[in-house]
């Protein structure tokens, strides 16, 4: 009787221990998938394309998931960092990896603007305000035409073969093009696990549970606000570069607000708060806009329309529900 009981007792600690360690090497687990994802995927750009907007996502949700303050104002950081890296080829002749160098600064550089303006608001305010300030960036680019095209976006950056270490890639081939772009986004994917183990992942978490009780501790929540804001950006502006080299061109739309309003969507359906979930809203934004539009002109009815049901019955989100079962 004893002995069975201690069996029963070491069924949970191994879940436990699993579990533990899947969380421990998330990073790593994330990545195997995103090697093996262009294989199960039925088209090579589509997949490429979500993993750029899961990169997006992903350094909204650790704003919005991590720290809990709700921009609507991230297409100003993905925009930057696409316009940025165009520029960068385009009108100055910079080697494809210098431009995804400034690109990833240059969305950095313009989260810590916004966000300076922005921090010292919370709750819907906070929204409005990056919102706002995200709309004036759309303009200053908008009417730089001489720099991004206007209107007609940012044309001719053209990236034919990744040069690495004497090696040749053609970045032309749909494979060889995701595989770059994956190489960046799990770098990315280390550098946020990393964050978030932190003892600053740490003040980050404490500030979005009780910002009153961090502050009394000592920490210094306006600072912690901004940093984490900046580093959102360098994210998104790192999404946006690889967007930049990935379309060919910068379009004007990259800066609008409703790609602030579909990174919203997405870190939702993925999960707000966890590590992968944007990359699963991701897929499910991408593949519904990509199959439902075979269909109907109307598909953002039927992804509105996930949408709610998701908020509704998945509060979670997806990844963040499948998280709850199998949770200890």
């Amino acid at each position: 009787m004893n002995d069975m009981s201690q069996m029963m007792a070491d069924v949970p600690a191994r879940s436990n221990s699993l579990f533990d360690v899947a969380v421990r090497h998330r990073a790593v687990l994330a990545s195997l998938f995103l090697l093996i994802f262009p294989l199960i995927m039925p088209f090579k750009a589509l997949a490429a394309n979500i993993l750029i907007y899961g990169l997006y996502a992903l350094g909204f949700n650790l704003l919005f998931g991590f720290l809990g303050l709700l921009s609507f104002g991230h297409a100003a950081l993905f925009g930057t960092g696409a316009y940025f890296c165009g520029i960068a080829i385009v009108h100055f002749g910079l080697p494809w990896y210098v431009a995804i160098l400034i690109g990833t600064l240059g969305g950095a550089g313009m989260a810590a603007i916004i966000g300076a303006l922005a921090i010292r608001t919370r709750g819907i305010y906070f929204a409005m305000v990056t919102m706002a300030l995200a709309q004036c960036v759309y303009y200053l680019f908008y009417q730089a035409e001489s720099w991004t095209g206007g209107e007609n976006g940012l044309r001719g950056i053209n990236v034919h073969v990744i040069d690495i270490f004497g090696l040749k890639f053609d970045f032309l081939d749909p494979l060889t093009r995701y595989y770059v772009i994956a190489a960046f986004v799990i770098l990315a994917l280390f550098a946020l696990s990393r964050i978030l183990a932190s003892p600053f992942g740490a003040v980050i978490e404490a500030v979005r549970e009780n910002e009153a009780r961090a502050r009394a501790s000592g920490y210094n929540v306006l600072l912690t606000r901004l940093l984490t804001f900046i580093l959102s950006g360098a994210f998104c502006g790192l999404a946006g570069a690889l967007a930049a080299l990935h379309l060919s061109i910068v379009p004007i739309e990259m800066l609008h607000y409703e790609t602030s309003g579909m990174v919203v969507m997405m870190a939702l359906l993925g999960g707000m708060g966890t590590f992968f979930g944007p990359f699963i809203g991701a897929a499910v934004f991408m593949l519904l806009e990509n199959l439902v539009s075979l269909w109907t002109v109307h598909w953002q009815l039927i992804v509105g329309a996930v949408f709610v049901a998701c908020v509704l019955f998945f509060p979670a989100g997806i990844w963040g529900t499948i998280l709850r079962k199998i949770r200890p």
